[in-house]
């Protein structure tokens, strides 16, 4: 009879004799949604929160290297290296965030610290999507707006979209803090606990409208590059199949980037509107797992591919280059 009272006391599911626990809560005796929010009982480590542990690390390591590098190289500050760094910082972030739950769950249970976690896995991710979408626009102004593009109006519009980007991702991030989560009321709660359903919809909503932009832009893109490969390719009396090499591989680089986003984030975004709390947490983990590997991709995309980061890692390892060297600028569309 205690037993089958062990949910109403936030019992973990090792009390009802199910192996799985963690970020698990006990509904009736079967696993739930993902739950977010730390228990008062010492819980058995789960394989899922190791895995999600350890991805938290590798993307904190990544993510910090990019920072550091950005941070303290003076020739960085031109608008493409902010967005990266404001990319790699949303990581890093994200990273430190699954570290520090798993930390809280398992070592300091603590409700209140556990909902000042989740609010930052939140922003982090937030800011990471909204980043993307950023450096998207960058590059599509880079391209539309050539002529232009060097000018006191892009140093601008990059701190507005910074500042659009953090202000949001920080309010969204806030809201389970400040009171919107169902820890009063479980049957409000969402596929991750303790966000509730209303609040991942809106996020989720977000995220797929984000995506659209992002498709749309890109689209843009590859348009103008098969002009300009095309124009290029006229003027110098490139033969067809040098300008069909080009365009494809303009077009495959922008489909990887593209790609990478979507099928690490579709499946846990449509997951989270047509998933509900009762449903086994076991299809969170598996949703919710290769989102954080864009995190862990990022920055091999974005920031390791740029051949000026690249001299600054270089001059690090082995210390041939030095970091105040000149670099030669570059548009985010070379990137």
């Amino acid at each position: 009879q205690s037993q089958s009272k062990a949910p109403l006391n936030k019992c973990p599911l090792g009390a009802n004799g199910d192996p799985s626990r963690g970020w698990f809560e006990a509904r009736n005796g079967s696993g739930g949604s993902l739950d977010l929010e730390s228990v008062v009982q010492p819980l058995a480590l789960n394989p899922w929160d190791v895995v999600l542990c350890v991805s938290g690390t590798i993307i904190s390591c990544e993510n910090a290297v990019v920072v550091v590098v950005i941070f303290y190289t003076p020739a960085f500050r031109a608008p493409m290296f902010l967005l990266i760094g404001s990319l790699a910082t949303a990581d890093l972030l994200a990273g430190l965030g699954l570290i520090l739950h798993f930390a809280f769950v398992y070592f300091v249970p603590s409700e209140a610290v556990s909902l000042l976690t989740v609010g930052l896995l939140v922003t982090s991710f937030t800011a990471s999507v909204s980043s993307l979408l950023a450096i998207t626009i960058d590059r599509y102004l880079s391209l539309y707006n050539a002529l232009t593009y060097y000018s006191e109006r892009t140093v601008t519009r990059t701190y507005i979209m910074l500042v659009l980007t953090w202000g949001a991702s920080v309010c969204y991030g806030l809201l389970p803090v400040m009171g919107w989560n169902c820890l009063k009321e479980p049957s409000a709660c969402s596929v991750v606990k303790p966000l509730t359903k209303n609040h991942l919809i809106i996020l989720s909503v977000s995220f797929f409208m984000v995506f659209a932009v992002m498709l749309q832009l890109y689209v843009q893109i590859c348009r103008i590059v098969c002009r300009h490969a095309q124009q290029i390719a006229v003027q110098r009396h490139f033969l067809a199949s040098s300008h069909y090499v080009t365009t494809r591989k303009g077009i495959a680089t922008l489909a990887v980037i593209l790609g990478t986003f979507a099928s690490c984030w579709l499946p846990f975004a449509v997951y989270c509107l047509l998933g509900d709390y009762s449903y086994p947490a076991l299809y969170t983990y598996v949703t919710l797992l290769p989102a954080t590997y864009n995190s862990m991709l990022n920055p091999v995309i974005y920031a390791f591919r740029n051949q000026e980061i690249q001299k600054v890692l270089w001059a690090v390892c082995c210390g041939c280059v030095s970091p105040t060297m000149p670099f030669r600028s570059r548009s985010p569309s070379d990137v």
